[in-house]
């Protein structure tokens, strides 16, 4: 996770970062960095995405939604439920939380 992402969501005033080690606000006054809260919020945010890696893998995989509407609007049903069951086996290729 991003440093710069930390210190906005741990420094709401802040407008500008500069090599990730010196902000300011809107006005051009320098905000003093709160290390302890930057890295608390850079774990934080790590375990975030860690937890979401079942979603980015799973959109990776997951077919083109055009098969679905394609079979829909060709009133295809064998092409809508191979669209599901594609859908259903990424689903179970990778649980959430898992």
């Amino acid at each position: 996770m991003t440093r710069d992402k930390a210190i906005r969501n741990t420094h709401p005033t802040v407008a500008v970062i500069n090599a990730e080690t010196q902000a300011w606000d809107s006005e051009g006054n320098e905000v003093t960095l709160n290390e302890e809260l930057i890295s608390a919020e850079m774990v934080r945010l790590q375990a975030e995405y860690d937890s979401n890696e079942y979603k980015r893998k799973r959109k990776e995989e997951y077919p083109d939604f055009i098969e679905y509407l394609d079979g829909i609007v060709k009133g295809d049903q064998t092409q809508i439920d191979n669209y599901i069951a594609a859908c259903q086996a990424i689903k179970a290729k990778y649980p959430k939380n898992s």
